[in-house]
């Protein structure tokens, strides 16, 4: 109040317009600091959205199943074919002659397309437990060796379920070993159905045509057996 000169009005007005203008001084420093510190917020949600969105997957692809065969099999597609010529001797001979091709089973080779996918996720993304073991599930693969992946996907479950807030799983409950999960059959057949029904689509929409071209035909026909000719008989 002592800065408040009332002695004249020209003080007065000076006055008021120092206080308004370190006000708003005040009022734009503290909106940049508030927008400033609001996007660092936005920029570290985002980036643990997708942190989480891709562990989540990881999890899902590490421990999507929980029956059949439960461990990575790091066999390459060389190694699938040599299996399958070694079991079947006369469909390898047959594959030499030309007369047929051999196409061994890709599902094993798929899963591990996916696991090692996901691992490459978690040794970017995870925490030091996991990246721990998913670096030791990269060099038993490395190795040749089959890989379980039950203990990586509960640290992936354990912190999942603490960085949403979600209550812990209970000690009590007796939950199953978990595997990488199955790929899903692709649909060639389906889509050739679809080939199918809309050539027969095709098909029909013709023979609608040719309907259609017929009534116009016996349209124009009977219009012109209603016109008198040129001896006045209808």
């Amino acid at each position: 109040m002592r800065s408040i000169d009332f002695s004249s009005w020209q003080n007065l007005v000076l006055t008021l317009f120092g206080l308004i203008f370190v006000t708003l001084i005040g009022v734009g420093i503290r909106m940049l600091t508030m927008m400033t510190i609001q996007q660092r917020r936005e920029r570290m949600n985002r980036q643990i959205n997708e942190r989480l969105r891709t562990l989540i997957a990881a999890y899902k692809a590490l421990g999507g199943s929980f029956t059949g065969t439960l461990t990575v099999d790091p066999a390459h597609l060389r190694d699938l074919r040599l299996r399958a010529s070694e079991a079947d001797a006369d469909t390898r001979r047959q594959d030499e002659a030309g007369s047929a091709s051999l196409d061994p089973p890709d599902r094993p080779r798929r899963i591990r397309d996916i696991v090692e996918a996901a691992l490459a996720d978690i040794l970017l993304l995870g925490t030091e437990e996991q990246v721990r073991l998913a670096g030791h599930a990269a060099r038993e693969l490395v190795a040749g060796r089959p890989v379980p992946t039950h203990d990586l996907v509960i640290s992936l479950r354990n912190f999942i379920r603490e960085a949403l807030d979600l209550d812990p799983v209970p000690a009590d409950l007796a939950i199953p070993a978990q595997g990488p999960a199955r790929p899903a059959a692709s649909g060639g057949k389906n889509g050739r159905n679809t080939q199918g029904g809309g050539r027969q689509g095709g098909g029909g929409g013709m023979g609608g045509m040719g309907m259609g071209g017929l009534g116009a035909g016996v349209g124009f026909g009977a219009a012109h057996a209603g016109t008198p000719d040129d001896s006045g008989r209808a």
